[in-house]
C-alpha cells in the first residue's frame, strides 16, 4: 500500500536510513546518480535495484576517498 518514492525507495523508510559511518548523517537521495548522499561526511551509497547498499566498503567519495573519489581497498605502500 505504499507508494515508492526517490529512488524506488519507501519513502518511510528514507525518513529513518543514516549513515553507517560514525556520525549517522542523514542521507539524500540522488536520483541522477542512483545513490543516497550523507549530509554530514558526505559519502555516497550506491541504489541497487530499490535496494541501499550501506557499506562503509561500498562508500565512494567521504574523507578517507582514494584520488579518484573512491574508497580504496589496497594498502598504500
Amino acid at each position: 500500500m505504499s507508494t515508492a518514492g526517490p529512488l524506488g525507495l519507501d519513502p518511510a523508510l528514507l525518513e529513518i536510513l543514516a549513515c553507517p559511518a560514525p556520525d549517522h548523517g542523514e542521507l539524500r537521495p540522488d536520483v541522477e546518480a542512483s545513490t543516497l548522499t550523507c549530509t554530514v561526511c558526505g559519502r555516497t551509497y550506491p541504489v541497487t535495484d530499490g535496494i541501499p547498499v550501506l557499506l562503509l566498503s561500498e562508500a565512494a567519495n567521504g574523507p578517507d576517498a582514494g584520488p579518484d573519489g573512491g574508497s580504496s581497498d589496497t594498502a598504500g605502500g
